[in-house]
Formats: C-alpha cells, sequence, structure tokens
C-alpha cells in the first residue's frame, strides 16, 4: 500500500475532490509527487505535491498563470494550496510526446513541427516576469560538470581555466540576448502532452515550467532537438532548426549562440545526471548521459565554442569522450 503525504486527504476534500480515486504517478528527478484524481463520472484531475522546503510551488503558478493568459496551454489551475505545497490542475491525460512517439514513430516531424511552433509563438510574446538567465547562471550550471562529472570520472581538471574559457565564450552571446524571450528550461519530448494527434492539429500541453527565467530564444530550441532522454536524429534536428529560422528569422550569430547554448546545457546535463547518481542514487540517468556527450562534442566543433573546446581538448582524455564520457565510478 503507497503511503499518501499528511494532508493530502484534506487538501483533496477543500477543493471539492472528496468523491475521487486517488492514483499515484511515478515522478522524475525531484521531490515532487503527482496523483491523478478520479471521480466516477470519469472527470479526472492532476494533483501535484511540492513540499516546502525542497520544492516552492509559487513559481509553477506564477508561470502557469502567465502561460495562460498570453494563450499559451499551461494546466488550468483548480485549486491551489502553496504553503504546504498542494496544487490541482487540470489533466492533460498520459500522452506525452515521447510515448505517443514510441507508438506513433509516423508522427514524428508532424509533433516536432507542432513543437516548434509552439516556441515560435512564444517567442513573439515579450519576456514574462522572471529573473534573467544571465552569465553567473550559465556559469553555475556549466559548473556542475566539473563539480560533479570530473571527480566521478576520476580526473583532475582545470575549474579556473573552464570557468575562464565559458566566460570568454559567452560574452558575445550575452551581449545579443539582450532581454530575450521566456525560456522555459526544459522543453523536450517528455514535457510536452499531447492532447490529441497531431496529424489533427491538436494542441500540445506544457508542462514543468517552474523554472522559466528570461533568456535567449535558442535555449528552448536546444532543449527539444537535442533531447537528453530521446534520440533525434541530425536531420531531424536541421529541418526544425531550419523550420524556427523560417518563421522566427535568425543569422549566423544566432546559429552560433544555438551551438553555445547547446554546449553550455549540455555540460550541465552531464554533470546534472551524475550527482542524480552520485548524490541521490538513481543510475538510471548514467545511460543518458554518452547521448547528451555526444551531442556536446558536435557543439564545440562551431568556431564560437574555440576556447571552450581547448579546455576539453586539454582536460579530458581523448578516449573518455569518445566513449560518451567514459566510466563513472
Amino acid at each position: 500500500m503507497i503511503e499518501l503525504p499528511e494532508g493530502l486527504e484534506d487538501f483533496v476534500a477543500r477543493a471539492g475532490w472528496s468523491d475521487a480515486a486517488i492514483e499515484p504517478i511515478p515522478g522524475d528527478a525531484s521531490f515532487r509527487r503527482y496523483f491523478r484524481l478520479r471521480r466516477n463520472s470519469g472527470e479526472t484531475a492532476m494533483l501535484m505535491h511540492a513540499p516546502p522546503p525542497e520544492e516552492d510551488p509559487k513559481p509553477f503558478l506564477k508561470v502557469a498563470s502567465w502561460l495562460t493568459q498570453h494563450g499559451m496551454r499551461a494546466p488550468a489551475i483548480l485549486a491551489e494550496d502553496a504553503g504546504q505545497g498542494w496544487i490541482l490542475t487540470e489533466d492533460f491525460g498520459n500522452d506525452r510526446m515521447r510515448d505517443w512517439l514510441d507508438d506513433h514513430p509516423e508522427g514524428e516531424q508532424a509533433a516536432y513541427e507542432q513543437a516548434i511552433d509552439a516556441l515560435v509563438a512564444l517567442h513573439d510574446l515579450p519576456p514574462g516576469p522572471f529573473p534573467a538567465y544571465d552569465l553567473p547562471v550559465y556559469l553555475r550550471e556549466t559548473g556542475l560538470l566539473t563539480e560533479w562529472y570530473a571527480p566521478a570520472a576520476g580526473l583532475e581538471v582545470d575549474t579556473d581555466g573552464y570557468d575562464a574559457a565559458w566566460q570568454t565564450a559567452l560574452a558575445p552571446l550575452i551581449a545579443r540576448q539582450g532581454d530575450g524571450v521566456t525560456v522555459l528550461r526544459d522543453y523536450h519530448a517528455e514535457n510536452i502532452m499531447l492532447l490529441g494527434s497531431p496529424f489533427d492539429h491538436a494542441p500540445q500541453g506544457l508542462i514543468d515550467f517552474q523554472d522559466a527565467l528570461a533568456g535567449h530564444r535558442a535555449y528552448d530550441l536546444v532543449s527539444l532537438l537535442q533531447d537528453a532522454r530521446r534520440d533525434v536524429s541530425e536531420k531531424l534536428e536541421a529541418a526544425m532548426l531550419e523550420r524556427y529560422l523560417d518563421k522566427a528569422g535568425g543569422n549566423a550569430d544566432f546559429l552560433a549562440d544555438y551551438a553555445l547554448l547547446g554546449a553550455q546545457r549540455n555540460a550541465k546535463i552531464v554533470g546534472i545526471f551524475t550527482r542524480l547518481y552520485k548524490r541521490d542514487g538513481k543510475p538510471r540517468y548514467l545511460a543518458m548521459i554518452p547521448r547528451v556527450w555526444h551531442a556536446m562534442e558536435r557543439d564545440l566543433k562551431h568556431p564560437a565554442l574555440e576556447p571552450v573546446a581547448k579546455w576539453f581538448a586539454s582536460n579530458i582524455p581523448e578516449d573518455l569522450r569518445e566513449k560518451g564520457g567514459g566510466t563513472i565510478a
């Protein structure tokens, strides 16, 4: 029998769902837990428990409200008690884009086209009232690689040189970023819900956006097209990047920024996935590191990444890089 969090039944009763059955849903890499409420009538809702102090549900509520007000498809908020970490939302169902594509590979092009078009719509909006995705944030994230991956791989690396290389490489991007756009930060096939078939142009729902910042419009493109959890072919990546550029515009500088943020995000993810294993005892993320590493190696070939590429060449042995990051102890 699964133990329910304290206060769940009281919150559900206050929200008017005391007659609903409670079905736990497997979680991912955080302290958040999810439950589906199901009434005999067939009506459902999604219950999220994001308990303080480990989690803070207020950013989710803020971003969801902003997205909805600006025509984006975030789940409607049915009830909330942010102080206790409870949020009851509209239920988007079970069809995550990734899962749907596992069963319908012929729909890949259509699904990704819609995901690109949603980004174009988001980037047509002024940036939301969110913190800036600025250089200190970028550097804090890239630092996860030297903080977690390097020692786990048994490497002693030049951390000062690493930070300096990233500062040099990212400086032109920061200058071009300006006020930016709303960056959801985890926009990929596991966080896009299909509310119908992409062949019918059904809308796609957004989830897991509570960490949104105001940053560069290439970031969520990288998140989608260099997916850490799903293989996206280079051919599809190129086609979807071209679709975005046709609709939203972009030049050689934008392509440089795409490569920069690809390497930045992938370096961060290598560090995060290592941390999930070493600190949190979640080894399943190790199997994803080679995919992320190989994408990062492609990004590092862009001339805009020259100082960072030189650091990798000097600090990460070639045999580890060829193995997609090598073995982590």
